[in-house]
């Protein structure tokens, strides 16, 4: 651990180095990114042949981020953070480092509701319900809200409470279910774990084929790695469970975000705006999505994933991402009183 924090840490002060001898705004671009996938390569390559603009760009886990920018202040070098899940998002904006962007592009090409006027989703991933058909009915899991149910006891696993991925899903049924009907849900799950806590998404997936779960909530980029997979333990995993789109019948299924914004202290605000145009341009909305098995916000834009092709369409949760911060830290409150952590 205390290796790998050294060489972060080194690879800031050497990042900084270069800052500090950068050329004019428009010809350099600082990227702090919590994102990090073989196609983002391609992405940042592009975006310099397109314009010229040189990137420079560290790659982190998002607390280490914003403690850099914070610690920086007024003198980062930092003009743009990439990072995923809109609860960080959130944070990141409670934190006062993005400056409002005003920009045709982005306002037409990226829909109303998965952007706020400091920081915009550029591919989006859905929360699913994956089961087992030998130890659970398909009719028993159809809504986030049936997983409170005592049918399940014994049979619910989920990563932590305090994951922002969980946190964000919370976020959404305050705004849906109102405060106390989330109590209630949230102590129905915890009543209906058939363990603690414990892993990633992909563990809970490989849990429920595995017969440990009958049901768990994941991402659903995580399915989509597996059955994408060539490796026949992966695909023996993908045989044996069944997904969901939950609630289709009332709000629909719970959507989460990757995304950025301009920093307030940027010091190339042009060339901040470029990119994050840019990020919505046809080009870079494939490579975007492509990374992580996800889709992409504009539209018009459409990706081959046999694995996305094949799970189908669905309806999506269309409340408007940005208003999910209000109640982040509030979910948090509700998961610590039930337990579930």
């Amino acid at each position: 651990m205390m290796k790998k924090k050294a060489a972060v840490t080194a690879l800031f002060a050497a990042f900084g180095v270069a800052a500090t001898t950068a050329q004019a705004a428009d010809t350099e671009l600082n990227i702090y990114s919590a994102r990090h996938y073989q196609t983002d390569d391609a992405l940042y390559g592009n975006f310099t042949k397109q314009t010229g603009i040189k990137v420079n760009r560290i790659e982190a886990k998002e607390d280490e981020l914003l403690e850099r920018i914070r610690n920086e202040g007024v003198n980062s070098p930092a003009d743009v953070f990439v990072t995923v899940d809109v609860s960080r998002l959130a944070h990141a904006d409670q934190l006062g480092i993005f400056a409002p962007v005003k920009s045709d592009v982005l306002e037409q090409r990226i829909p109303d509701n998965l952007r706020t006027e400091r920081w915009f989703s550029f591919s989006k991933r859905a929360r699913i319900i994956v089961y087992n058909p030998e130890l659970v009915k398909a009719e028993h899991v159809q809504t986030y809200e049936q997983l409170a149910d005592p049918t399940l006891k014994g049979k619910v696993c989920t990563r932590s409470g305090s994951h922002p991925y969980n946190l964000s899903l919370g976020a959404a049924m305050i705004k849906h279910n109102g405060a106390d009907e989330t109590v209630k849900w949230a102590s129905g799950v915890v009543d209906n774990f058939a363990r603690a806590p414990k892993g990633g998404d992909t563990d809970q997936i490989k849990s429920v084929a595995a017969g440990e779960c009958g049901v768990a909530i994941a991402n659903s980029y995580y399915l989509a790695r597996l059955m994408n997979s060539t490796k026949p333990e992966d695909q023996a995993v993908v045989d044996k469970i069944k997904a969901v789109w939950p609630n289709q019948q009332t709000w629909g299924t719970h959507i989460n975000v990757s995304g950025a914004g301009m920093l307030k202290n940027a010091p190339n605000k042009a060339a901040a705006v470029k990119f994050l145009e840019y990020l919505a341009s046809d080009e870079a909305q494939a490579y975007f999505a492509n990374g992580n098995n996800e889709w992409p916000v504009v539209t018009s834009v459409k990706v081959a994933n046999p694995a996305l092709d094949k799970l189908g369409d669905f309806k999506a949760d269309s409340m408007q991402i940005g208003e999910l911060a209000n109640t982040v830290a509030q979910a948090q409150k509700i998961y610590d009183r039930a337990g579930y952590r």
